[in-house]
């Protein structure tokens, strides 16, 4: 199923291919608070509840090491992370991912992107 939900052109329920799959999982992963998620409360990175905090060597690594940390352990046997660099500007969180699919081994080059509200 197709992340975020939606109708394809046919009237029915948008798919995605495994690869695809696989990046809206890390997508849902890194934009969804820890506590969001009912039966799942531990889900999640908490990256946006970082956007407003004050940019900093320390807040980079903290927010590096709670991402990388949380792929490894909800996707670490869906995903091998080659390179992850997390940067904060303003009210934009950037996540600048290369990662290699393990079921394909397809070799993928992402970045995420999330916005504080205003």
């Amino acid at each position: 199923m197709a992340f975020p939900f939606r109708i394809d052109r046919r009237g029915r329920t948008a798919d995605a291919g495994y690869d695809d799959h696989v990046r809206d999982m890390i997508e849902q992963l890194l934009f969804t608070s820890p506590g969001e998620r009912v039966m799942r409360p531990d889900f999640g990175c908490g990256l946006l509840d970082l956007v407003f905090a004050p940019n900093s060597p320390e807040l980079a690594s903290a927010l590096q090491l709670s991402v990388q940390a949380a792929l490894q352990r909800w996707l670490g046997d869906v995903i091998d992370i080659q390179s992850l660099e997390v940067v904060s500007e303003e009210n934009v969180v950037r996540v600048h991912l290369v990662y290699v699919v393990q079921r394909t081994g397809s070799r993928r080059v992402e970045v995420f992107e999330g916005q504080g509200a205003s």
